[in-house]
């Protein structure tokens, strides 16, 4: 069975009461949808918030899902749509934009993908804080792209599909992304 027909078999025993199938649905997305929220938002707290909210969303909302898409197209649109929300609201009551925290280390508690050893670790930790600290100076709607893109490994046509924008604009606004990226990268290392 392929994980559409199984998402498709879930949302069904879901739908009928079957609090099983909710929570393995929930667990089957739960990591990907915070590590994605992580990268938008830029930090725990905030990636958590966003969890909480598409979750909830989902739950109250899974009986709209129609099927004309990939149930994991379907949950990332709402994950795009609460964390443009998120920043909105963050924006509006500080006034500035979404910023990783300092003291905020937002892998604490993911398990190191490569290594156990410490050094690694660190290393892995320092790489992660800078990435997420560049994602944080990019505009949603191209921070949302990169992820899309890199992280959940989607195509230009998944990404204008879920994005409900044409391809080229998709594409544009990744390689725009990426230009934006490399000069703070070099930028930094010139300063460095």
């Amino acid at each position: 069975m392929s994980l559409i027909d199984e998402d498709e078999a879930l949302i069904a025993a879901a739908l009928n009461g079957s609090a099983y199938a909710w929570e393995k649905l929930v667990k089957r997305y739960e990591s990907k949808i915070y590590n994605h929220g992580l990268r938008l938002m830029g930090n725990r707290s905030d990636a958590m918030d966003l969890l909480q909210e598409v979750f909830l969303g989902v739950y109250r909302n899974l009986h709209r899902f129609r099927g004309d898409a990939k149930f994991s197209s379907w949950i990332f649109r709402i994950a795009h749509n609460k964390a443009i929300d998120l920043s909105r609201r963050k924006r509006l009551l500080t006034g500035y934009p979404v910023a990783v925290e300092e003291d905020d280390d937002p892998f604490e508690g993911m398990p190191a993908e490569l290594s156990e050893e410490p050094d690694v670790k660190l290393m892995q930790s320092q790489q992660n804080n800078r990435t997420l600290a560049l994602l944080t100076q990019l505009p949603v709607e191209q921070k949302l792209i990169v992820e899309l893109k890199i992280f959940q490994s989607m195509t230009f046509e998944e990404i204008a599909d879920m994005q409900d924008i044409s391809e080229n604009t998709a594409k544009t606004r990744f390689y725009t992304a990426l230009k934006k990226l490399k000069s703070a990268t070099e930028e930094k290392h010139a300063l460095s």
